[in-house]
């Protein structure tokens, strides 16, 4: 920019050019983006700290359901655990590798595990369990004495390939305080397949 005075031209270095002024502009536009981004990514992290969690499956107690690797995602706020549920649960506050298992009970209902049928009674009721890996075949040493009572506040787990799962059918395990469980498997982020975790209930 430019102006003139009595015969002579006098520039004005303190304002911008048009190329100058454009490059501002785009920086500030692409600042505000970032900004919006950062934040954005900010809540959804929070959120997912607050509701749900991303885990991996470690070990192949939940076969054919679950493989070792797959990547879970765990609901957690204000879940209550409902029979047929795959859930996330601890033993403790100090567990580093939390456990995933199917309710098969909750509290105050009775179960009874016959191995000679391969079946699972719950208030005398043989419950379809289509999602098995294998027909059950290996009782534990430390097996409980059925039937059996799940005592308040607590809910008794199995996996799904019975043979291979340590769980509430070991006496030394039993069953699962509910203030231990994390939250509900509620889908498979990797790999995905067709069978998801919805249709294995």
């Amino acid at each position: 920019m430019d102006s003139r005075k009595n015969g002579y031209i006098y520039y004005d270095y303190r304002k911008k050019s048009e190329k100058e002024e454009i490059a501002e502009t785009a920086w500030k536009s692409v600042y505000h983006w970032l900004y919006f981004i950062v934040g954005v990514l900010f809540v959804v992290s929070v959120l997912m700290t607050a509701f749900c969690r991303v885990v991996s499956v470690n070990g192949d107690s939940m076969l054919p359901t679950l493989n070792s690797g797959d990547k879970i995602l765990v609901y957690s706020f204000f879940y209550r655990p409902e029979q047929g549920d795959i859930v996330m649960v601890t033993t403790n506050q100090e567990d580093r590798y939390p456990l995933l298992k199917r309710v098969i009970a909750l509290e105050g209902q009775t179960v009874e595990v016959d191995y000679k049928a391969g079946t699972v009674k719950v208030d005398g009721k043989v419950l379809n369990e289509d999602y098995l890996f294998e027909k059950m075949t290996a009782e534990s040493n430390n097996e409980i004495t059925y039937p059996y009572t799940v005592p308040e506040d607590c809910v008794f787990l199995m996996g799904d390939n019975r043979n291979e799962s340590q769980d509430s059918r070991n006496e030394n395990i039993g069953c699962f305080d509910v203030r231990y469980i994390l939250g509900k498997a509620v889908f498979r982020l990797y790999p995905f397949s067709d069978r998801n975790i919805y249709d294995c209930r």
